[in-house]
């Protein structure tokens, strides 16, 4: 570490320590995010949420928006979006819209003063109100009987679970299959936007509240007269899929639309049958009949087979769909198709860079009318805009641009591009290089992101990197978009460190970056193939992590799980007890690999999972090879804006020490730069 260090600092008395930046973190963790739009019946309006973090309040600021679809006037504010509804891995869920037949309201969901109701708000602005004002969070809710009556499910009341957290706490909580041990057991992470207790619920370590398990149960409301009426159980007699619980199955559907009209059911299914040996991201589309008697139709055109389709929806006349086909082999690019399901004719509608759907997840889809589609659209350098598509020409125009100012600096600080190649193995791998516009001529360092490389690229996978920041700095970073998976999980590692050395001789050899100090960081898979490549090569000065690996440690808290944790440990690294796999274990887990890990790590954990890491965390630390931190209240993604700030900070100064022999004079950071100091000129 000592000669990489040296080298960096030689190279600092150079570049100077001061550093003006355009693309500060603070405001790639402050981008605006626009989520799936939904057109007016009459075609004339789009609905969508806007959010946004902020970290001075440690909050998101969200609100819904209605826009002429003509771009005549700017999006007015038409109701409060809430505190964002959020998975158990923190990701924020995708807001829907739902229209009134009439146009003149939408109804959503909203978390507001502590409890999520559906609300409707005024198309014309004039204000919002709560409709179901129910003792329980909304679950789900829909508009029938032409719209006169709002259905919805709901699950355990907000009293009922409040009451359920404190017997637990007097009482004492009993640990079984369904508790995350490892994490704080009373109110560890925040849920619905305040600090709950969480169960294991549904597949892996998927997490929901306690009496989240509870069956949904259905109430209606005349929005005429107000009348609310209880609706019987829904009948779920049958049994239950396997591979909506087994981790070792993958699901078969994809993606799923009905169209109401007719009844018939649009699906996506994987072309590898959920096998995890032959798992692949390409789909088979079809269309399902309404009823036994009729056939299944099935794409048959050149642009719907052996292609990755990630979303589908019907056109309002429901005699055609449009589906979104994503390009993993061009940047994650997407364009979207009409399929004439009655002629079986296929034809482009618009191909984008980027994404083109409903926000920053792959499957989301834009709003449609009969002529035109609203869509969020974002390229890796270009943060998210909301565009109209015409249907019929592939004509895209900007409807709103909350991060104008972002984009147009983004432009001028760094560069952008798609890169792609092949390794010694033959195998194929692209990625998105930024390089910053300033600074010296010649190689430079190199920071390497891995896993998925989706719209635009603020922290990578995980957004904890500023991928621009680091760029405008003087250190080029490359997102690398990981193929799909293969069962096996050394081969997948080592599929993985085949790209990033093949992908470090290319922009070597182009005289890019200096190989002698290139950094590595990655979330969940991204951060054991960060740790993978560090054991089994020498091409990383440094590395920064945010998730744990496969330990004893981890093991052990995790078996009481029962037959569903053995099952999937099984089925995604081949592993069994520690007894029972020993050699395996020796071969995967960094526990056993400690003495050929000799570079810097930056762990930035959540709380919820920096135990399970312990086993080779604290040996790490202690030989003065790692610097651990630990943000309280955290899943597997960080989401509150200050801990996102802090983390972002964190990689840029680390890897400004590591890779270019730079300090930030802030006195407040001294005590940092002091431990990696220490950790530089040690023997």
């Amino acid at each position: 570490m000592r000669s990489i260090a040296m080298a960096g600092l030689m190279l600092a008395a150079v570049a100077g320590a001061s550093h003006a930046a355009k693309i500060p973190p603070q405001r790639l963790v402050e981008v605006v995010d626009l989520s799936t739009p939904s057109i007016s019946p009459d075609g004339r309006l789009v609905a969508f949420r806007a959010e946004q973090a902020s970290v001075d309040r440690n909050t998101y600021d969200s609100a819904w928006y209605i826009q002429e679809m003509d771009g005549s006037a700017p999006p007015r504010r038409v109701g409060d979006g809430g505190v964002p509804l959020r998975d158990s891995a923190g990701g924020s869920f995708p807001a829907t819209a739902v229209w009134s037949p009439d146009g003149r309201f939408i109804f959503y969901r909203a978390m507001l003063d502590g409890r999520v109701d559906v609300w409707r708000a005024a198309a014309d602005g004039s204000g919002a109100q709560p409709v179901t004002l129910d003792p329980a969070d909304v679950r789900e809710f829909s508009l029938v009987d032409g719209g006169r009556t709002l259905r919805y499910a709901v699950g355990a009341t907000r009293a009922e679970v409040v009451r359920a957290e404190e017997a637990e706490y007097d009482n004492g909580i009993h640990i079984d299959e369904t508790v995350p041990v490892g994490a704080n057991l009373f109110r560890s992470s925040y849920v619905g936007g305040r600090l709950a207790t969480q169960r294991y619920i549904g597949i892996w370590f998927a997490r929901g509240p306690l009496l989240g398990d509870l069956p949904d149960r259905w109430r209606e409301i005349d929005l005429e007269t107000g009348e609310r009426r209880e609706l019987p159980p829904v009948n779920s007699a049958g049994e239950q899929d396997p591979r909506k619980t087994d981790p070792s199955l993958l699901p078969l559907t994809v993606f799923e639309a009905k169209d109401e009209r007719s009844g018939r059911t649009a699906v996506l299914l994987r072309t590898d049958g959920g096998d995890r040996a032959r798992r692949t991201t390409l789909t088979r589309l079809s269309v399902l009949p309404a009823s036994k008697g009729g056939g299944e139709i099935t794409c048959k055109a050149e642009a719907c087979t052996g292609k990755s389709i990630s979303s589908v929806q019907w056109r309002p006349d429901g005699q055609a769909l449009l589906f979104t086909v994503t390009d993993h082999d061009a940047g994650e690019a997407q364009s979207i198709f009409l399929w004439n399901i009655g002629t079986g004719a296929v034809r482009p509608v618009v191909a984008a860079q980027g994404f083109l759907n409903g926000g920053r997840t792959r499957s989301s889809t834009c709003g449609m009318s009969a002529t035109t589609l609203a869509c969020v659209a974002a390229e890796a350098a270009n943060p998210p805009r909301l565009e109209a598509v015409d249907i019929a020409t592939g004509k895209r125009r900007v409807l709103y641009a909350p991060n104008a100012a972002l984009d147009a600096d983004l432009e001028e600080a760094i560069s952008s591009r798609l890169v792609t190649w092949t390794d010694a193995e033959g195998r194929k791998f692209d990625g998105q290089l930024f390089v910053g516009r300033s600074g010296a001529a010649g190689p430079r360092p190199l920071f390497i992101n891995y896993y998925r490389c989706n719209g635009f690229l603020r922290g990578g996978m995980g957004d904890e990197w500023p991928l621009a920041s680091l760029a405008e700095a003087g250190i080029s970073t490359l997102c690398i978009d990981s193929p799909p998976p293969v069962k096996d999980a050394v081969v997948r590692f080592d599929t993985a460190l085949g790209a990033v050395r093949s992908a470090i001789d290319l922009l070597a050899t182009e005289g890019l970056v200096d190989r002698e100090r290139v950094g590595m960081g990655g979330l969940s898979f991204g951060s054991e193939v960060t740790l993978w490549v560090a054991m089994r090569s020498g091409l990383l000065a440094a590395a920064s992590v945010t998730s744990p690996n496969c330990t004893p440690t981890y093991y052990l808290l995790n078996q009481i799980k029962g037959d569903m944790f053995r099952t999937g440990l099984r089925a995604i690294w081949g592993l069994g007890s520690p007894k029972e796999t020993p050699e395996r274990w020796k071969q995967l887990s960094p526990v056993y690999a400690l003495d050929s890990i000799d570079i810097p790590i930056l762990f930035q954990m959540p709380e919820e999972e920096y135990l399970y890491g312990m086993d080779y965390i604290a040996p790490l630390m202690l030989t003065g090879r790692a610097d651990l931190y630990v943000f309280p209240d955290e899943p597997h993604r960080k989401f509150q804006p200050r801990h996102m700030l802090a983390a972002y900070e964190r990689n840029l100064d680390w890897f400004r020490f590591w890779l270019q022999g730079i300090e930030d004079p802030d006195d407040d950071k001294a005590a940092q730069y002091a431990r990696w100091g220490a950790m530089r000129d040690q023997d």
